[in-house]
């Protein structure tokens, strides 16, 4: 019988949905990610930016006025669309673009960041993804954001110094500013029209989605490993030199293990997926990092006796990408499909908010760790993170797909 075979095709409304929803991710990403490799090098060059903590807090407030204003957005989307908060929040990180380009010192440059960190619309997108896609293609959905989130990054790897050469932090602010502008034409013209929704139907409620045992598990599941990603990446770059690679070509290690990641994600989630084996799938991409972190914890202790291995640090960031990107498309697909739809704003507000938190826990404790105890101490703090998550993920069960039929399916 193939009765099953064409619930996990997406019909036509559903690729366009997730595909142009996907571009708002990506030219909102790019516009970060561009700034990130070049940030603490061209931001030294500002007035007062000759302090490291207030560079880190420059990078940093980003993701604590986002990780604040996630939960207020998702429930502003609960009840007054999707389509018009995503467009208010994609001006406003306009705007603190443009404020940051325009800055002369490193306070302005702060605020800013801050700026751009109000237009927090991960949780109004991410739901309008889930309105507009079944549950049984709901996780392949979710993966094509995560997968131009990461073509993003390596992208950003390669062009940000290029870019950042020619045309300086406040130009690349600038570009950031006019992608977002380009994401509100996209939002307005191309993203199919919200699902419509009965008046009688309740609202999102805050307090339904906290009391929800699998959504505090993806929720803190979610703070660990944003936490994790960004702390590795305060020692990582100082190994790799270590190793021999010069900053310049880090991206040769980088973007290899990016692109070749995806490939393994899709030749692995989406068919164990279908024959039900999707919480083998994510508990094993939580151990895979686990374990990439204490290969790092061994990279760390070489480099304390000579030069760590290069070849070795690829595998490892390999892996990494590899486990990353499975939970990048299981997390939020799961955390959509445990979320009641009326309060899926609010649920994936919460989640994007220890998201973002997680960011800023990860630069601002990273920072601290590999200062005052160096990179070992930060590996084996990251290490003892991926086994308590792994440990609390251990009782998940994925949740049985719901048939939600989908209008204009042609």
């Amino acid at each position: 019988m193939r009765t099953s075979t064409p619930n996990t095709l997406m019909t036509a409304t559903e690729r366009r949905a997730s595909l142009s929803l996907a571009s708002i991710f990506a030219l909102r990403m790019l516009g970060l990610f561009l700034v990130l490799p070049v940030f603490a090098l061209e931001a030294a060059r500002f007035p007062g930016g000759d302090d490291p903590a207030r560079v880190g807090l420059a990078m940093g407030i980003y993701g604590l006025t986002q990780g604040l204003l996630q939960i207020p957005f998702g429930l502003a989307s609960d009840w007054l669309g999707r389509k018009r908060v995503i467009i208010f929040g994609l001006l406003v990180f306009a705007l603190g673009s443009f404020v940051a380009m325009a800055a002369t010192d490193l306070t302005w440059l702060i605020i800013g960041r801050s700026i751009q960190g109000a237009g927090a619309i991960s949780a109004a997108v991410t739901a309008l993804l889930a309105d507009q896609t079944r549950d049984e293609v709901r996780t392949k959905a979710m993966a094509l954001v995560g997968i131009s989130i990461g073509l993003m990054f390596a992208l950003s790897l390669v062009v940000a110094p290029l870019l950042a050469a020619h045309i300086g932090l406040g130009g690349l602010f600038a570009l950031t500013g006019l992608l977002a502008l380009t994401g509100v034409a996209v939002v307005a013209w191309v993203v199919p029209p919200e699902p419509e929704k009965p008046v009688h139907r309740p609202r999102g409620s805050l307090k339904l989605v906290l009391q929800e045992p699998a959504l505090l598990r993806l929720n803190l599941g979610v703070f660990v490993l944003h936490a994790v990603q960004l702390a590795m990446w305060v020692a990582i770059p100082a190994l790799l030199v270590q190793a021999g690679l010069t900053s310049s070509a880090h991206w040769q290690v980088y973007l290899p293990a990016v692109l070749a990641s995806f490939v393994v994600l899709g030749v692995t989630l989406f068919p164990l997926e279908r024959r039900g084996y999707l919480r083998a799938v994510f508990l094993t991409a939580i151990g895979l990092i686990f374990l990439v972190q204490l290969g790092f914890l061994w990279s760390a202790h070489q480099a304390t006796l000579g030069t760590p291995s290069l070849a070795a640090m690829a595998w490892l960031l390999f892996v990494f990408f590899c486990g990353f990107n499975v939970l990048e498309s299981c997390q939020p697909s799961l955390a959509s499909r445990a979320a009641p739809a009326h309060a899926r704003g609010a649920a994936l507000g919460v989640y994007n908010t220890l998201q973002s938190l997680g960011f800023f826990a990860g630069g601002a404790a990273g920072g601290w760790l590999a200062k005052s105890a160096g990179p070992s101490a930060l590996f084996l703090a990251c290490s003892a993170l991926m086994l308590l998550w792994l440990l609390l993920a251990w009782p998940m069960r994925a949740p049985s797909p719901r048939p939600t039929p989908v209008s204009s399916a042609s």
